[in-house]
C-alpha cells in the first residue's frame, strides 16, 4: 500500500500536482492532530499525531483516496471518505467518540494561518438549494420522503424525529426514548398553553405525534407539512386515534398558511427554512398569531460566531442529509424576530445533552436493525452515510458545539 508521502510519486512530473495536494492534506491533518487528542493510523503502521494507543483512534484504510477527498474539500471530504469506506474507527472505538474531540475543538483545531486560507477550498451553498416555494418542497422530499419504513425502523413508537427531553430527576438509562419524547411533546404544549378550545397551528407535522397530543387536550389543530410520506402516515395515525375531526393535516408550505391561532408550535423546522427566508418565517408566525397568543419553537442552535463563520459555507450535511438546511444562533433568531415582527423571545430553555443521548439511541437502533432497513433497498454506502450523520451530530451535541432549545415568543 503506497501513501501520499512517497518521494517517488512527487518525482513523476505528470503526478506532481496530484501528489502535492495529498501531501498538503496529510500535512494539514498532522497540524490539526497536534491540537486534537486523536490517534490516526495508516496501513503501513505509521501514526499521524501522537502514537498514544489510549486515545480515540481512527484507521485510514485507503490513504491515497482519503487524502484526495480531504484536499479537494475538507468539510465534505471527511464524511464522503467515511461513506466510501476509506477510514473507520479502530476496533474497540466508537465513531461518535473519535469525532467528539474534533467537535469539542472546532474553533481551535485548525491553526489560525490555515483558517485564513479556508476560502481557497470552501464552496458556496448551491443556488439549487434555495428554499423558494418549489425549492423547499424538493429539499424536504430529499430527506423526509426517503420512506416511512426507514424511519419506523430506528425511531421509537412515538415517531418523533427531534430531540427527546429526559427527566432530569432520574437516571436516563432507566427511561425509554418513547417516554422522553412524550415528555418533550407535553413540555412544548405546556409552554404554548395548549388546552381545551385552543386553536393550534403546527408548522412541520412529522408523523403527527404532537398534533395528536394537542387534540387529546381538546385543541383544534391545523398542521402543515411538505412531506407526502409524513402526511400520509400522520393522517392514518390521527384517524386511528379517533381525532380526525380535531386535526387537519395539510400538504402546504408555512408561507401558504391562513387563519389566526392562539398557539403556534414548530419543532425543529426552522433549520430547514434557510437564512434568506427567516424574516418571512417569523413574519408568518406574527401574522398567524392571535392577540395574546404564544409561539413555541424547538430549535437546534450554535454559537453566534460559529453561525457567522459557517452561514455561507456548503458542508457535508447540506450535500447529503439536509439540503437547504442552516442552523441558526439564538442571537440570529432574536435579531430577526425583533427586526421583522412584533414577537420577542421571552423564554429560552436549552437541553443539548438530551439530544446527544437521543442520537446515540437512534444510531444504536439504526445499526441493530440495519438488515431490516437494507431490505427496503438501501445499500452499504447509505448505511455508512447515516451512521456518520448520526454520530457526527451526537458528537456535536455531546461536545457543546451544538445545542437545542425551546424558545417561547410573545408580543410585548
Amino acid at each position: 500500500m503506497t501513501t501520499i508521502s512517497e518521494p517517488l510519486c512527487l518525482r513523476r512530473p505528470h503526478l506532481q500536482r496530484w501528489c502535492l495536494r495529498r501531501y498538503l492534506a496529510e500535512a494539514v491533518l498532522r497540524r490539526v492532530l497536534a491540537r486534537v487528542p486523536v490517534r490516526v493510523t495508516l496501513p503501513d503502521g505509521r501514526a499521524l499525531g501522537t502514537d498514544d494507543p489510549s486515545l480515540p483512534t481512527i484507521e485510514i484504510l485507503e490513504p491515497v483516496a482519503a487524502f484526495e477527498r480531504l484536499a479537494h474539500h475538507p468539510k465534505i471530504g471527511i464524511g464522503e471518505s467515511y461513506m466510501a469506506g476509506e477510514w473507520r474507527p479502530a476496533p474497540g472505538h466508537d465513531l461518535a467518540d473519535v469525532l467528539h474531540p474534533f467537535a469539542e475543538r472546532m474553533t481551535t483545531a485548525v491553526p489560525p494561518l490555515l483558517r485564513k486560507a479556508r476560502i481557497l477550498v470552501e464552496r458556496a451553498i448551491p443556488a439549487s438549494q434555495r428554499n423558494t416555494l418549489l425549492g423547499s418542497r424538493r429539499n424536504i422530499e430529499a430527506h423526509y420522503d426517503l420512506s416511512n419504513e426507514l424511519f419506523e425502523r430506528f425511531l421509537d413508537p412515538s415517531l418523533m424525529y427531534s430531540s427527546a427531553l429526559f427527566d432530569e430527576g432520574s437516571d436516563w438509562s432507566g427511561q425509554s426514548l418513547e417516554s422522553a419524547q412524550r415528555h418533550k411533546v407535553e413540555r412544548v404544549l405546556d409552554l404554548a398553553s395548549v388546552g381545551e378550545g385552543s386553536q393550534v397551528l403546527e408548522i412541520g407535522t412529522g408523523w403527527g405525534t404532537l398534533a395528536i397530543a394537542a387534540a387529546e387536550r381538546g385543541a383544534q389543530v391545523t398542521s402543515v407539512t411538505l412531506s407526502q410520506e409524513q402526511a400520509s402516515l400522520a393522517r392514518e395515525r390521527i384517524d386511528a386515534a379517533g381525532l380526525s375531526e380535531r386535526v387537519d393535516v395539510r400538504i402546504e408550505d408555512y408561507r401558504e398558511a391562513t387563519g389566526r391561532y392562539n398557539a403556534i408550535v414548530s419543532v425543529e423546522m426552522i433549520e430547514a427554512v434557510g437564512e434568506e427566508y427567516w424574516p418571512t418565517y417569523f413574519a408568518t408566525l406574527d401574522q398567524r398569531l392571535a392577540e395574546g397568543g404564544t409561539v413555541v419553537i424547538q430549535a437546534i442552535l450554535m454559537a453566534h460566531e460559529r453561525y457567522q463563520a459557517t452561514r455561507n459555507s456548503f458542508g457535508w450535511i447540506q450535500k447529503h442529509i439536509f439540503p437547504g438546511g442552516l442552523i441558526p444562533s439564538w442571537q440570529a433568531i432574536r435579531d430577526v424576530a425583533a427586526g421583522h415582527t412584533t414577537l420577542r423571545v421571552r423564554e429560552t430553555a436549552t437541553f443539548g445533552p438530551h439530544y446527544a443521548e437521543t442520537l446515540r439511541r437512534w444510531r444504536e437502533t439504526f445499526l441493530a436493525r440495519w438488515p431490516e432497513i437494507a431490505a427496503h433497498g438501501f445499500d452499504e454506502e447509505f448505511r455508512r452515510m447515516w451512521e456518520f450523520y448520526l454520530a457526527y451530530c451526537q458528537a456535536g451535541f455531546a461536545s457543546g458545539y451544538l445545542d437545542v432549545a425551546h424558545l417561547t415568543l410573545r408580543r410585548p
